[in-house]
């Protein structure tokens, strides 16, 4: 891994928290208060593109862009500890069913875009021939 791969990942992790910002405060627009779907499609979107992007596999996509995109990009973009705060401050408000949702939900609907994904990816290598 080179110096330049590390400062690549890293700025495209930066632009990863950005994206995840801007999507979530588009999702959440006048909803402050209500159940965190802005997240909740933040990191379904991102384990499908991570799916997407593993299922191509290394003839497709190049060790470096994986790193990149993947740890850096979708590592940003996506977010466990923002999940597991907005899940503390449903149970602290006493919506314990809605913290339920979110924290299952979350871990649910990303497994099966993960899953998706990597059919996604797998099947669009195979045409590739790769």
């Amino acid at each position: 891994m080179t110096l330049g791969l590390v400062f690549a990942a890293a700025v495209a992790g930066g632009m990863g928290a950005g994206l995840r910002y801007l999507v979530d405060a588009v999702v959440i627009r006048g909803r402050e208060g209500a159940f965190p779907l802005g997240i909740l499609v933040v990191n379904v979107t991102g384990s499908l593109a991570l799916g997407i992007l593993v299922g191509l596999g290394a003839a497709i996509a190049p060790p470096a862009l994986v790193m990149v995109v993947g740890t850096g990009l979708l590592g940003g973009y996506t977010t466990f500890s923002t999940v597991s705060v907005e899940t503390a401050l449903l149970l602290q408000r006493r919506r314990r069913r809605a913290a339920v949702v979110n924290i299952v939900g979350t871990l649910v609907l990303a497994l099966a875009a993960a899953g998706l994904g990597m059919l996604i990816g797998g099947a669009v290598a195979a045409l590739a021939g790769g």
